[in-house]
């Protein structure tokens, strides 16, 4: 037995099933499309309470960073005295440094499972086959697919940018808007400090006193910094890359996500 389409897969086909029916049913054009979005928003709400506490915590570390200064100037020649302090202040206000890829890694699951979703649902070389095994995991009849509108404002949501050549040049801003909206989200996820403005970060030299000549490891909220600046760097090139390579249902559904997650992260930077 496949636990992975058992458990996962299957279930959001048939959520996305259900409201494609439910646009359908409402004679709404694109009714795959419209699917999509409702499919966004419900698995972005079940997110959400996760995903608030996580941009709570973020902006709190950057709230933190000059207590962390602080305590690296005063320990800065006992490293093991400076971790234990810096724990002792992240438990004080129930602060993760990690966790900032927390929603990254959450959502790696279900965009795995979406994709097979997408690839059953939009593979369209053979759309009655499609619609037969689409048919076969639905869980009540009143769901069952007898046709399948791929089309969403005049796009096929079963074509894939890296077709470009064949359907249009446009299909290339598809994978531009994606990595656009990740770069933005990842650089409102950023503390004022690590973005450009702000105090900059304390290092802690080397001293001469060190016989083995190795030089002083960054302090964890720095190494937790660097670690945010290469994932603001490097998510946006691979969810580009993704979308260039993916049917455009993939794509739309990041998308819209990455803009309820901008419009969260707002709400949470706003919040004094």
């Amino acid at each position: 037995m496949n636990y992975w389409q058992l458990l996962l897969v299957n279930p959001i086909i048939n959520i996305l099933v259900a409201f494609y029916k439910a646009f359908e049913f409402l004679h709404i054009p694109g009714p795959l499309g419209f699917a999509v979005i409702g499919l966004t928003v419900f698995i972005r709400l079940l997110l959400y309470p996760l995903m608030q506490a996580q941009m709570k915590s973020a902006r709190a570390m950057a709230k933190l960073k000059p207590h962390l200064d602080d305590l690296t100037k005063k320990h800065k020649d006992n490293k093991q005295a400076l971790q234990q302090a810096q724990l002792a202040l992240y438990k004080e206000h129930g602060v993760n440094p990690a966790a900032g890829c927390l929603p990254l890694l959450i959502q790696m699951p279900v965009l795995i499972a979406l994709y097979n979703v997408f690839y059953q649902v939009l593979n369209n070389g053979n759309l009655e086959k499609e619609i037969e095994t689409i048919n076969n995991v639905i869980y009540h009849p009143a769901l069952h697919l007898s046709t399948l509108d791929l089309t969403f404002f005049g796009m096929n949501l079963g074509i894939k940018p890296s077709q470009w050549q064949t359907h249009g040049w446009w299909l290339l801003l598809i994978p531009v808007i994606t990595g656009g909206l990740q770069w933005y989200q990842s650089k409102l996820m950023m503390p004022p400090s690590a973005s450009g403005s702000g105090s900059k970060p304390v290092l802690v030299k080397a001293t001469d006193s060190k016989k083995d000549g190795k030089k002083e490891e960054k302090p964890p909220e720095d190494t937790a910094m660097e670690m945010q600046k290469q994932m603001m760097l490097i998510t946006p090139v691979m969810f580009g890359y993704f979308a260039f390579q993916f049917p455009l249902g993939l794509a739309l559904y990041w998308n819209v996500f990455g803009l309820f997650g901008i419009m969260q992260q707002l709400r949470v930077n706003k919040d004094k």
